[in-house]
């Protein structure tokens, strides 16, 4: 498995290295709206590792992912991005870190905020007592994040074509509610 990951990394770094300063990674449409980072990279966070570990499962176990590889449609991979969902509650600073001395009072009142944000109905999720205490505590957010991904794919399993554009380019996919 390092040599893999060792092989994506040199693959990316050289891919970044030949484009301009300032214009390394490329990015996908759905980037932008989203505001997450591209596919390509390999740290903070590891967008490309995750690909390469994740995206073959799903292939191997014939999973439908919409837009880009038929599959089981009652086995639907969608992507969904926690952090668009949570700068959908206004005022909310960063809520998470995977780095011990930066999970600061003002990440736990930011989760306080997001969790309030979400069981008080806004969004249609509605949380038992100790749901709540287990979301708000989880300072390193995984927690957290699936209940914003399972939100976004709520959201998309009741629209048609699970909530995607209209024209989407079947080499990038897209990101729910982006």
């Amino acid at each position: 498995m390092r040599r893999c990951r060792a092989e994506i990394r040199d693959a990316v770094a050289a891919f970044c290295a030949a484009r301009p300063v300032g214009a390394r990674f490329v990015h996908c449409a759905a980037d932008g709206p989203a505001g997450s980072s591209p596919s390509m990279k390999w740290v903070n966070p590891p967008v490309a590792f995750m690909l390469h570990a994740g995206v073959p499962l799903l292939l191997d176990v014939g999973t439908h992912l919409p837009g880009l590889q038929a599959g089981d449609p009652a086995r639907a991979a969608r992507e969904g991005y926690p952090g668009l969902l949570a700068r959908a509650v206004p005022g909310t600073p960063s809520y998470k870190s995977d780095d011990g001395p930066k999970q600061t009072p003002e990440c736990l009142i930011a989760r306080i905020d997001l969790v309030d944000a979400l069981d008080q109905g806004r969004t249609r999720l509605k949380l038992t007592h100790a749901q709540r205490e287990a979301l708000i505590a989880d300072a390193r957010r995984d927690r957290l994040d699936a209940v914003l991904c399972l939100m976004q794919a709520a959201w998309a399993s009741q629209r048609p074509d699970h909530g995607l554009p209209a024209a989407i380019d079947p080499r990038e996919g897209w990101i729910l509610t982006a």
